[in-house]
């Protein structure tokens, strides 16, 4: 299964780049700095794993594939906004993002601010002009979206990260920061992808029991690459974690490594009563656990 889950990534990473490429302004549009920005930061080579999870879900319930695309992009222009943010001076203060300068150092710290609001907009834009969907189902795949950024989620998470930098943490602290960081747009990808293809309430909560699993342990697996990897195979830098808790520095390698298969085995758990429709999203999972980069 390794090489045909590859050949699926690389096939959903291209259908994603598309049309994410389609939804937004070609160059030159004005203003032309903006637009400019956008494509720098949104069509960055990147694993397209959330976008990925999107299509997975619906392709599982045979959902309309140009719909989960949409939802797909939507969900990858909100982690570019994201991003755009976590890298700023007053955040991580990042320099290297996906092998390239981030965003602020190629446009200005203002620029990148107003790049990351254009993408959030259009992000919601995107999700409300998908007329493959009904509306009802636009306007829960809208709530998803916006729970995963506000308070519950992304923002939530990163306030609570930029205090607890300098602090000591617990584990329960760490699995608060990142399931908001990290695990609310896995899980909201996988609703909304199910959502999207009609799937029941109950086939919708397994599916958010593994995203959320996933999520916490693709955290885990950037903090241990964060530790033992290099900027040149993670296109990103290293150490930027040095002031704040990781899930190494409380777990040890070798704890964090254990708490990886045990989330990744709790994501295949929730799986299993979806039977052999779920295969690719279990192959998925085990990506995840042996990433390395």
């Amino acid at each position: 299964m390794p090489d045909e889950l590859s050949r699926y990534l690389a096939q959903c990473r291209a259908l994603i780049d598309d049309a994410l490429d389609r939804r937004v302004p070609p160059l030159g549009s004005a203003p032309p700095v903006l637009h400019e920005a956008v494509r720098y930061t949104l069509l960055a080579p990147g694993k397209r794993l959330r976008g990925v999870v999107v299509l997975t879900c619906s392709d599982m319930f045979r959902g309309n594939r140009d719909a989960a695309l949409s939802l797909a992009c939507a969900v990858e222009m909100v982690h570019a906004a994201s991003l755009i943010l976590d890298d700023l001076p007053s955040m991580d203060d990042a320099s290297l993002r996906r092998g390239k300068p981030v965003l602020h150092r190629a446009v200005g710290e203002a620029n990148a601010i107003l790049t990351s609001v254009a993408l959030l907009n259009s992000a919601f834009g995107v999700v409300q002009g998908t007329e493959e969907l009904r509306p009802r189902v636009r306007a829960d795949a809208v709530q998803r979206l916006s729970h995963a950024i506000g308070a519950d989620g992304l923002i939530g998470g990163q306030v609570v990260d930029l205090e607890s930098t300098g602090e000591s943490l617990d584990l329960e602290g760490l699995e608060y920061i990142h399931s908001h960081k990290t695990g609310a747009l896995f899980i909201a990808a996988a609703e909304m992808g199910a959502v999207a293809a009609g799937a029941r309430a109950r086939e919708i909560e397994l599916l958010s029991r593994f995203a959320k699993n996933l999520g916490l342990a693709f955290q885990i697996t950037d903090d241990l690459l964060d530790y033992s990897g290099s900027p040149e195979t993670t296109g990103k830098d290293a150490g930027l974690d040095r002031d704040k808790t990781t899930f190494v520095d409380f777990c040890g390698i070798d704890g964090a490594r254990r708490l990886v298969d045990e989330l990744i085995d709790a994501s295949l758990d929730a799986l299993r009563s979806l039977g052999r429709r779920a295969e690719l999203l279990m192959h998925l999972a085990e990506f995840v656990r042996n990433r390395d980069r």
